[in-house]
């Protein structure tokens, strides 16, 4: 059987891009990931790092990127990528978390973790503390380490409610270029091949896209990665770099069907094969309005870092199941009630997955063990329910519920339906406090326009919600923000929101 690994292609299509950064057109090619890779892995091992250790990396979405990850992934390390956008002791505190013991910065990033031990490397610059990543490369030789094994990843979570917690992988070490599950579905769901022209739009410290690049670079094809998304630069990297595959999260869609029409119409998008969101809910009208734009080549899946279930849905599904993130393609899905009871189809409860394996949150026993029942099934705080064919619909996550008048109350529906507003660029709804029903529903908005008259535009999107959901669940009150604080995996960092909105 061929490895799966980006050595092969830099044996049978040298010349062939490995990377392209859109904007600045810089192109790196499999034969210079690879001798740049072999370097890095060169430089760990002389840094001491055998094994099964860790490495942390902290970088903007940049092609240096790719030869770092991949130079650690062959010495069997453990990686790491972390949020640029943190705060410097957020930064520092997933680095010493983690037990990283070398740490490859851009120099744009690197005063947020500039307090923490071991090896650290600056990339594009300079940085007090930091060795020159071009003087820690030129050291080393090109040529492949002589224990070169797999690596794996160790994300963070978003931490969208509190500090986030390390992943723990089952296994690293294993034989160079052996099949992975991901690369798989990758080919077989979504048709990668050495030919795919992978577009990402989005940081590259999430789990997604450093993932699907990954995978990209397992199967031989090119991912072009961009600074970050903006929707009219989205759509000219499609038509310039022939992009075959793309992935976005519905904030993305939301913005891209919010351009005239007319804007959307002046890009060639006629390369694009295969469009996928994930990681946060898609609302159904934005999902309609994407395969009505583009034509049935939206996919969606939903899984989580942790690796427990991984659901899988396709544009005909979707029209047909309309909602629907897709049957379990990993491990049985249930709906189980507060009590542990598992319910009948249609009957909303907490989402739970069979897993044939279990994962670790890093030195949070107390959270791992809160991830698993009594049968060993997972939950990643999903509220849903199945229908009769197995297909699984997401309502909100189990932390958001708001609970009204002794009534549940899901923020997702309600946002979903003010989202479709044209005055609304974004939106989250929380619970406030109400000495009356408890909690009482508010609807924080990031308007497209400045509003004239607030007070107006509020009672219009409570008058909007009204007419397309139950009156007891919509907003009783409506605030404005100048932006909400979204992670780039498309959810709300909803313990980032100003405290006098909720005031």
């Amino acid at each position: 059987m061929e490895i799966q690994h980006p050595s092969r292609f830099a044996r049978s299509a040298p010349d062939r891009p490995a990377v392209i950064v859109a904007g600045d057109e810089t192109v790196l090619t499999y034969a210079e990931l690879e001798a740049r890779s072999n370097q890095v892995a060169h430089a760990l091992r002389a840094f001491g790092l055998g094994i099964g250790e860790h490495v942390a990396v902290l970088m903007d979405n940049r092609a240096e990127y790719f030869e770092v990850v991949w130079g650690a992934m062959r010495a069997g390390l453990l990686v790491t990528p972390i949020n640029r956008h943190l705060a410097p002791d957020e930064a520092d505190y997933i680095v010493k978390d983690c037990g990283a013991t070398a740490l490859f910065a851009s120099a744009s990033c690197a005063h947020l973790a500039s307090d923490v031990g071991g090896r650290r490397v600056v990339v594009g610059g300079a940085f007090p503390g930091f060795e020159s990543y071009d003087d820690v490369l030129g050291a080393q030789p090109t040529s492949p380490i002589a224990d070169e094994c797999e690596g794996n990843w160790m994300f963070y979570s978003s931490g969208t409610t509190g500090r986030p917690k390390g992943i723990t992988p089952p296994r690293v070490g294993g034989p160079l270029g052996a099949p992975t599950s991901f690369t798989g579905l990758v080919q077989g769901l979504y048709g990668g091949t050495e030919s795919t022209r992978y577009l990402n739009p989005a940081p590259l410290y999430h789990a997604a896209p450093s993932g699907w690049s990954d995978a990209i670079h397992r199967l031989g094809g090119t991912v072009v990665t961009m600074a970050g998304f903006d929707p009219i630069e989205f759509l000219a990297a499609i038509e310039r770099y022939g992009i075959t595959l793309a992935q976005v999260v519905p904030t993305h869609l939301v913005r891209l069907l919010k351009l005239p029409e007319a804007e959307r119409a002046r890009f060639d998008l006629s390369s694009l094969e295969v469009l996928v969101h994930a990681a946060a809910p898609c609302p159904p009208d934005v999902k309609r309005a994407a395969i009505a734009w583009l034509g049935p080549i939206v996919y969606e899946y939903y899984s989580g870092s942790e690796g427990v279930g991984f659901c899988a849905i396709g544009p005909d599904e979707w029209l047909a199941h309309a909602g629907s993130v897709g049957r379990s393609l990993l491990g049985a899905v249930h709906i189980l009630d507060a009590d542990g009871n598992e319910l009948v189809p249609r009957d909303e409860g907490e989402v739970w997955f069979e897993t044939a394996s279990r994962f670790q949150y890093h030195g949070d026993p107390e959270k791992t063990a809160a991830a698993f029942n009594d049968r060993g099934w997972s939950s990643l705080g999903d509220m849903g329910w199945v229908d009769e064919d197995g297909y699984l619909y997401l309502t909100d996550r189990v932390s958001n519920m708001i609970i009204s008048g002794g009534v549940n109350i899901y923020p997702r529906e309600v946002e979903d339906a003010l989202i479709a507003h044209p005055g609304v660029t974004d939106v989250a709804v929380i619970g406030v406090p109400d000495d009356d029903m408890g909690e009482a529903v508010r609807a924080v908005v990031q308007a497209a326009e400045r509003p004239v008259d607030r007070d107006a535009f509020a009672r219009e999107l409570i008058a909007f919600c009204r007419d397309r959901v139950a009156h007891y669940k919509c907003p009783s009150s409506v605030v404005f923000v100048d932006e909400l604080p979204r992670l780039p995996t498309g959810k709300i960092a909803r313990r980032l929101l100003p405290p006098e909105v909720r005031e």
